[in-house]
C-alpha cells in the first residue's frame, strides 16, 4: 500500500521539531491534504494539540509497546484514509530507550515504517559545523535520512551551505529564520483551553506563511511520495458474544487516552459512550468506566464541587461496576487532591489517602506491569506501559509488578475486585487480552445488574 510520510527528526531534545513539525501540519493543511499526523514515543499531549487546534488525525507509535507488525498497523491504519503524513520524533535521533540503545527510536521507528527522514538541525551559533553534525548523523549508521531543515538559520547563510549539504547526497529542503514571536509556549502543547484555541491557529497559520517562503515544501511531498509500500498483518483480537457500553471520561480534565485503546475496545465490541466528570451531574448508562490522566490539579475547584458525579462514581465502583482509572483518574478517585496552588479538596473517596505535588518527576519511564493474581485482567500476562507525573499518592497500591527498562522493580496499582487503578498509562495493543479482560469484567457485570435488579432505590438498571 502507497501511504505518502516523512519523519521529522534532530540530534537532540529543544532542536525545535514540535514547532516546525506544527507549522508544516499547517502548512500542508492549508493546501486542502487531508494530513495525519504521528509521534515517536508515549507522549500523548502532542497528538492532541496537533488534533485540537491543527485539526490532524494524530496517533503515537512506539516501537517499545508493539512489535513491527502491529506497528506499521496501527500507522497505516490513519495514514490510509489521508493524503500524507507527517511522523513526529522523539528526542534525539538515535536515543532508545536506555542509553546505548537504539530500541524505540526515532530511527528504529522509521526503519520499522521505511518511513523517509528529514532531519532538523538547530543551528544557533553554528555554521560549517552544521555539516559535520549532519555528515556525523549519515555516517552513524544505516538509517533513511533523505533531507535535512536547519533551525535558526538565515537565507544567506543556508543559500551559501546549501551545495555543501547535496554533495552529501541527500536534499537541503530550506531553513527556518528566528521566529520568536511565534515560538510555543511548552504549557501550550498540553493546555488548549477554548479561549486560547483561535490565538494559537492564527500563530501556526503566521508560521506556515513562514514555511511555505524558507522550505521547499513540494520536495517534502516528493520525498514523501517516494516511500515505498508498506505490508502489514492486522493483529487479530477477541471479540465479545454481546456488545457493552464503556464510559469514557473525556473533557479538559481527562484529555490523556491512547486512541488506540479505544479503537481496540471498539474493534472487540465495545460502544464507547464519552461523559463529562467536570460538567455532567450522572453517569450515562454504561457498564464500566474509564477514567483517563489529565489534568484534576488545574480544575480542582470545579471537579470536586460536581459531588453529584462524585456520588454517582463512587456508588457504582463500591457496587462492582468495573472501573480503569490512570494516573488523573487515579488522582480523582483518592480521599483528598491538592490542586496547583496547594489547596487541599475532598475529592471521589475510593481510594483511601491523598495527592500532592511533590515538586519532581516521580517515576518516569516505560514499564512493563505483571500480575500472580489469576483474576488479575494481567492473568494472561504483562502489559507495557509509561509513567509521568508531579503529583504523587500516599497509596499507590501494590497489586502489581512494574519492571522498568533499566531493570528497577517496584510495585504499583490497586486492583481490587473490579477496580483498577493506578498512575501507569497502558498501552492495550501491547497486549490485547488486558483490554478483552477488563471488558469481559463488564460483561459479567451487565449480566449481573439486568438480573438482579438496581443495588438500591433510585439506581438505573443497566
Amino acid at each position: 500500500m502507497s501511504l505518502p510520510r516523512f519523519l521529522i527528526a534532530s540530534p537532540s531534545s529543544g532542536s525545535g521539531k514540535t514547532l516546525i513539525t506544527c507549522g508544516i501540519l499547517q502548512a500542508l493543511v492549508n493546501r486542502g491534504l487531508k494530513v495525519a499526523s504521528f509521534k515517536c514515543g508515549p507522549d500523548y499531549i502532542d497528538p492532541m494539540f496537533h488534533s485540537r487546534v491543527i485539526g490532524t488525525r494524530s496517533k503515537n507509535l512506539d516501537a517499545y509497546f508493539v512489535g513491527t507488525d502491529t506497528l506499521r498497523y496501527l500507522f497505516s491504519r490513519t495514514a490510509s484514509e489521508n493524503d500524507i503524513s507527517v511522523i513526529e520524533g522523539v528526542m534525539g535521533f538515535y536515543d532508545g530507550n536506555s542509553v546505548l540503545s537504539m530500541e524505540a527510536s526515532s530511527h528504529d521507528v522509521s526503519r520499522k515504517l521505511d518511513a523517509p527522514v528529514i532531519l532538523l538541525i538547530n543551528s544557533k551559533g553554528a555554521s560549517i559545523s552544521n555539516l559535520a553534525t549532519l555528515k556525523g548523523f549519515l555516517d552513524f549508521t544505516e538509517n533513511n535520512i533523505k533531507g535535512v531543515i536547519f533551525n535558526q538559520m538565515s537565507q544567506k547563510v543556508f543559500d551559501m551551505i546549501r551545495p555543501e549539504v547535496e554533495k552529501l547526497g541527500i536534499k537541503a529542503i530550506g531553513y527556518v529564520p528566528k521566529v520568536s514571536h511565534l515560538i510555543l509556549e511548552s504549557r501550550h502543547l498540553g493546555l488548549v483551553l477554548p479561549n486560547e484555541v483561535e490565538e494559537l491557529k492564527d500563530k501556526l497559520n503566521q508560521l506556515a506563511e513562514v514555511l511555505e517562503e524558507s522550505l521547499d515544501i513540494d520536495l517534502l511531498m516528493e520525498i514523501a511520495s517516494s516511500a515505498p509500500d508498506l505490508d502489514y498483518k492486522v493483529p487479530e483480537v477477541r471479540k465479545l458474544d454481546s456488545p457493552v457500553r464503556i464510559g469514557l471520561a473525556q473533557d479538559d480534565v481527562f484529555c490523556f487516552t491512547y486512541e488506540d485503546n479505544i479503537e481496540i475496545m471498539r474493534r472487540m465490541g465495545a460502544e464507547i459512550v464519552e461523559f463529562s466528570p467536570l460538567n455532567d451531574k450522572a453517569l450515562p448508562d454504561v457498564d464500566a468506566i474509564v477514567l483517563s490522566g489529565g489534568y484534576p490539579e488545574l480544575h480542582a475547584e470545579k471537579l470536586c464541587s460536581n459531588r453529584p458525579m462524585m456520588g454517582a462514581i463512587r456508588k457504582k465502583v463500591e457496587d462492582g461496576m468495573p472501573c480503569l482509572a490512570e494516573c488523573g483518574g487515579f488522582m480523582y478517585l483518592h480521599d483528598r487532591l491538592e490542586d496547583s496552588d496547594r489547596k487541599m479538596h475532598d475529592s471521589v473517596g475510593v481510594i483511601k489517602g491523598e495527592v500532592k505535588n511533590t515538586g519532581k518527576l516521580s517515576r518516569f519511564g516505560y514499564i512493563s506491569v505483571s500480575s500472580e493474581d489469576p483474576d488479575s485482567v494481567l492473568k494472561d500476562g504483562p502489559v507495557k506501559g509509561h509513567e509521568f507525573h508531579y503529583w504523587d499518592s500516599d497509596n499507590c497500591g501494590g497489586s502489581w509488578k512494574a519492571v522498568k527498562t533499566n531493570g528497577k522493580e517496584y510495585m504499583c496499582m490497586h486492583e481490587e475486585g473490579n477496580l483498577i487503578a493506578g498512575y501507569p498509562h497502558l498501552y492495550f495493543y501491547s497486549n490485547p487480552e488486558v483490554p478483552y479482560n477488563f471488558l469481559m469484567k463488564a460483561v459479567k457485570y451487565r449480566d449481573r445488574t439486568r438480573f438482579s435488579g438496581p443495588s438500591s432505590p433510585g439506581d438505573p438498571v443497566l
